[in-house]
């Protein structure tokens, strides 16, 4: 079950007693629970029929009460019971879960863990109640999912622009919603978002990021890394080592990985990396200018500087002299 589906069945009037809501991805369940909170019902039944606890603060009687309490003045009553994870014995909710109200809709969040598959309340909620298990989205279906939502607002946007919006924020799912949003409300009748927008609403150079950076290795351009480095060093917050590191790792991986096709084609280097074909001979591109050889010896490199930056076999050398040096090592 899907947050997408759940909140679709709940739009048509469909409802069950229990939702159960775990895992990685707070984005998904909040997304459920904001729906639940404010939509399920209209303001006069919520008055008397919506019922909020937090687990670090409730117990399990009074939240089992309130969920056995009958609607007033509605057909459905809402409990909601959010930080489920923090409450003490909320394996004792097992009793009302097996045997439900009707008339109540029980949601529960419960982020960033998963109930013990093999404890008596996960067989009782996998045969009583309808349970969302979210995980952490992959870095490389972030692209897409952007888009996905781009495209839910009418709008378009370039894939310079998606891809450094993507970059610069990460797997930050309600960030990057709340971006997107910002965006679409100063497009000032625009339909298309480029990087121009992210520079001037994001807050990210078009010029001087991470993405450039990784284009500028990827040519062996030397003068303009190092141009890059002298911008991160001036503007700390722009892009942390930290950030830097571990995403030119993700993209020469991605160029290694092209040398175990059979032939280096367009077409069968965007299938094998799941890349956006836009981007994709630039990975070509590269392949040829470093070969085998010299991405195995950039990835080793990659990971020799991402433990210096963490202080290992390192006296205190700045971030920008380590990716100064790096650059140096990785282009000669």
């Amino acid at each position: 079950m899907s947050a997408e589906k759940i909140i679709a069945d709940w739009k048509k009037g469909n409802f069950k007693p229990i939702y159960w809501l775990e895992g990685d991805e707070p984005f998904f369940i909040d997304q459920v629970v904001n729906y639940a909170e404010h939509k399920i019902l209209s303001e006069s039944e919520a008055s008397f029929n919506l019922s909020i606890f937090y687990g670090k603060d409730a117990d399990w009687s009074s939240v089992v009460n309130a969920c056995m309490r009958y609607p007033m003045f509605a057909d459905k009553q809402v409990v909601i019971l959010k930080e489920a994870q923090q409450m003490r014995d909320i394996e004792k909710l097992e009793s009302y879960i097996d045997n439900p109200l009707a008339s109540t809709i029980f949601v529960v969040s419960f982020k960033e863990k998963k109930v013990d598959g093999r404890s008596k309340l996960a067989k009782t909620l996998k045969s009583k109640g309808e349970m969302l298990t979210t995980k952490k989205m992959y870095d490389s279906q972030l692209p897409e999912w952007v888009n996905q939502m781009v495209a839910s607002h009418k709008l378009t946007i370039v894939p310079k622009a998606l891809h450094l919006l993507v970059d610069h924020i990460g797997n930050d799912l309600s960030r990057l919603q709340n971006e997107v949003e910002k965006l679409a409300v100063n497009l000032a009748g625009r339909n298309n978002i480029t990087e121009d927008d992210i520079e001037k609403y994001i807050g990210v150079s078009k010029d001087f990021n991470v993405f450039e950076l990784q284009d500028a290795l990827g040519k062996r351009d030397l003068a303009k890394t190092i141009r890059i480095i002298h911008y991160f060093e001036a503007n700390p917050k722009a892009a942390p080592i930290q950030m830097i590191l571990p995403a030119l790792y993700n993209y020469f991986s991605k160029v290694f990985m092209l040398y175990s096709l059979p032939s280096i084609t367009e077409q069968s280097a965007a299938a094998a990396l799941g890349v956006n074909p836009f981007f994709v001979k630039e990975y070509i591109a590269t392949a040829r200018r470093y070969d085998y050889e010299g991405i195995e010896k950039v990835l080793l490199l990659l990971h020799q500087y991402n433990l210096r930056s963490i202080g290992v076999h390192d006296a205190g050398t700045s971030d920008a002299g380590l990716l100064k040096e790096l650059a140096v090592k990785m282009i000669s």
